[in-house]
């Protein structure tokens, strides 16, 4: 065997390893990863979209492959190549049950995008009204703004979310 082919086959093998180790956090194989990670595996290992383990287990709502990252020192505010957070991602998909336990391993409450929404204003524009409640009770400021002065209200109205126009307008 050549030495390029070597590097090829070497650099095949390793895709194929890096791709079964993203499969097992997206299928929340949980088990799996705390072997990969007390072998030196790192936390923090991201994907072409910039998507790190921990982005997407809590995507996908596996609590427990989430809990074993961030006991290994996943990061629970590294960003993918969009600028979104694990966080995000779950008021997104409206998992409640992610949003407490991100935050209760240090994420950052705010977590803007690029263009400045919060974390709040993903609930609010998504109408996921426990998630909001959550958020403010860990600190989220309500009255946050970004292009051009939209706050979560004023993006939960644009949006048509009732729900969280109404736990919105009672805070304020």
């Amino acid at each position: 065997m050549s030495e390029q082919n070597a590097a090829v086959a070497l650099d095949d093998a390793t895709l194929e390893f890096a791709d079964k180790v993203f499969d097992l956090a997206r299928s929340g194989e949980a088990q799996g990863l705390a072997t990969l990670l007390a072998q030196g595996l790192p936390a923090d290992l991201r994907n072409h979209k910039g998507d790190s383990l921990l982005m997407l287990a809590s995507y996908h709502g596996h609590r427990e492959a989430v809990r074993v990252l961030l006991e290994h020192g996943a990061d629970p505010d590294l960003r993918n190549n969009n600028g979104q957070t694990p966080l995000a991602g779950a008021a997104f998909k409206g998992d409640l049950a992610m949003v407490e336990l991100l935050l209760a391993h240090g994420a950052d409450v705010e977590g803007p995008t690029p263009d400045g929404k919060t974390v709040l204003m993903m609930a609010a524009m998504f109408n996921r009204g426990e998630i909001i409640d959550s958020l403010l009770e860990h600190g989220a400021r309500i009255d946050a703004t970004y292009a051009g002065g939209a706050t979560a209200l004023s993006a939960a109205r644009q949006m048509g979310a009732a729900q969280a126009v109404e736990r919105l307008s009672a805070r304020h």
